[in-house]
Formats: C-alpha cells, structure tokens, sequence
C-alpha cells in the first residue's frame, strides 16, 4: 500500500481547481483516453520506446491535444512541464496486476515498477484512475464526493457532540475523585472514533481541492482541541514508573485497534495500558494535566512541573497558594491565578453534573 503521505500528495496534484485536473477532465470530455505519468527517472526511460521529446510548459489544452496520439504523456513531477509524448511504456509484464484494459493494465504495472503516480484515463469506462505503487484510486464527480463528505460531516458532529458529554463528566469525576477506569476508556474511545471520522473528511477535503474549502472549515471546527485531549489524557492516567512508556506509544497502540474491537472499552483500556474489560469499576487518580491545561496563562512546561511537586489532581485541588508558590515558576500572582482557576472549574464542572 502507498504511504499515506504519497498518496495524498498525488491525490492533491489533481484535485479540482488544479490545472492537471482540468486536462484530465478535458479528455474525459472529448473521449479520447490517456495515460500519464507524473515524473522522470532512469527506470521510467528504460522502460520507454518511441514517442518525441517536447519540455514545453504543461497546460490543460497542451496536455488535452497530445492525448488525441496514441502512447503515454510524461510529465515532471511539479506538473509545470509536459517533457515526452506518443510514449510506449513497457513494464515488467511478469508484475501482478488485477485489471482488464491494457491501458490500465500498463498503467499499474508503471506505477508498481517505478513508485510513481500514474493517471489513466478511460474513454469507454469515462473514467480517471490514479495508480500509486499498489494503490488504485479513481476520481469521482465533485457531486458525489460532496454528497459523502457531508453525511460524514453530520456523523462526526453528532460523535463530537457525545465526546464532548463525556469529556465534561471525566472532568466532574475528576474533581470529585470518582474516576474508574471505564470513565478513562469512555473518553479515549470517542477521541478515537472522533479522530477516525475526522481522518475520513479530510481525504475528501484532498480529493476536492478547491471544491472542499468550506467542508475543510467546518471540519477544522469540529476537530479543535482534539489531538491536544488525546495526548493530555493519555499523560493524566497512563502508568508510572520507571518502565513508563511515551505518550507517542501509547497514543499509537490506540490508533492501532480495529475498529470493530473500539466498541469495547475493555480494548481501548487495554491500549491504554490501563485495565482491561473485567477491571472497567477500578478507580483512576488523574494528574491533573488535562485541568490545568484549561488554567488561563498558564505555561505548558509550568503545568508540567506543577503535576510533578503534587503527583495527583486531588493533591493539586487542595493546595494553598503558599504549597502552590513552592513550586519552581510560580510566583504569587500565577499562584492566585490556579487557585482561583481550579476553583472556578471545579465550580463549573459540578454544576453542569448536577443542575
């Protein structure tokens, strides 16, 4: 499978509003068909035959012309110059491939054989396929994209909307010193669910180009905060100690279950490495990261070093402003300031559990 970063980096050169798009789309109008390949090296060259040598600046009417000649278009992999036309490619034939056409058959093998995009277009299929090492992709209608990103959209505000209950009731628990294990993986999991939704709309907001800026808007919108809450919650209960593992670890172990399996939260527990599905009512101290963190003005590396003098929220909640001053960095002004901080949210997160 393509790395994901290749993917989306051949996805966005022929996104709507690009000028590659607009050649591709062209062709597809005048059914011709095409096979282009996006970048030059040695193994490109040994593997072509005939055509001419152009490097002529790269235009959708230029690319549009010469695809009415049989054989491959070669272009550099900025897409800013159309070097070879009238192509013949002759890949490895003893390379698998699952398609038909022999367009599209020599356009998988291309891409399997040199790692580079290539774009097939089918004038009988009336479509545009892109071929990334064994990654098949074809472009659909801006409509029908459109359509899915926005009954994805719907589905992630409702899934934010629950995350953000859930957060809300951790940080009551929290507060009341109530918190299990199942609050933990509760949260953790609609973080997960959220981020996966989120991970979906924005490969529709690549594929859109320029047709996706509102739906990246309103995306943006609905995701804020949420990798800062990942990493937070997972510093706030994932165990100490001196095999104490990084939160990136953790934080990979979590996006790392199938989602069939993120249902449970005993699975989720477990990547956090924090209980399992018979342990769900074990009671959790939280650190006090993801609290403090909500403290106006108040430094990441100050917060840092607040949960190390303390060790646990309950221990923070009950300081005066002298045990606060103690701490390195924090002096009388910023002392009153998370007294009074975590006062107010303590307040704040009762009422909303209780009212």
């Amino acid at each position: 499978m393509a790395p994901r970063s290749n993917l989306r980096t051949a996805l966005a050169t022929i996104a709507p509003g690009t000028e590659l798009r607009e050649g591709l789309e062209r062709i597809l109008r005048g059914r011709t068909g095409a096979l282009i390949v996006i970048g030059q090296d040695k193994l490109v060259e040994s593997i072509s035959s005939g055509g001419f040598d152009l490097d002529v600046p790269f235009t959708a009417t230029g690319l549009r012309e010469l695809a009415k000649m049989d054989g491959a278009i070669i272009v550099d992999s900025s897409i800013t110059r159309i070097l070879k036309a009238g192509i013949h490619l002759m890949p490895d034939p003893s390379i698998h491939t699952e398609e038909t056409g022999t367009r599209h058959r020599t356009a998988d093998r291309v891409a399997r054989q040199s790692g580079l995009p290539v774009v097939s277009v089918s004038a009988s299929m009336h479509l545009i396929a892109l071929y990334l090492d064994e990654h098949r992709h074809v472009l659909e209608d801006a409509g029908a994209v459109i359509g899915r990103a926005n009954q994805a959209i719907a589905t992630l505000e409702r899934y934010r909307y629950r995350l953000d209950e859930v957060t809300d009731a951790l940080s009551a628990l929290e507060i009341e010193d109530l918190v299990t294990v199942r609050d933990v993986a509760a949260v953790a999991q609609r973080l997960e669910m959220v981020r996966r939704i989120a991970g979906e709309i924005d490969h529709y907001v690549l594929e859109l180009g320029t047709d996706g800026r509102l739906l990246a808007l309103q995306l943006e919108e609905l995701i804020g905060g949420v990798d800062t809450d990942r990493e937070l919650l997972v510093r706030d209960y994932m165990p100490g100690g001196r095999r104490r593992r990084p939160v990136e670890s953790v934080l990979a172990d979590l996006a790392s279950i199938e989602s069939s399996s993120l249902v449970e939260l005993g699975s989720v527990a477990q990547a956090l490495r924090i209980g399992t599905d018979t342990t769900l009512d074990a009671p959790l101290a939280p650190r006090g990261h993801r609290l403090l963190s909500r403290v106006p003005r108040l430094p990441a590396s100050v917060i840092d070093r607040l949960v190390e003098h303390f060790g646990t929220l309950q221990k923070l909640l009950g300081a005066s402003i002298d045990d606060l001053q103690a701490v390195e960095g924090v002096g009388d002004l910023r002392a009153r300031g998370v007294r009074e901080g975590l006062s107010r949210l303590a307040e704040s997160s009762i009422l909303e559990r209780y009212v």
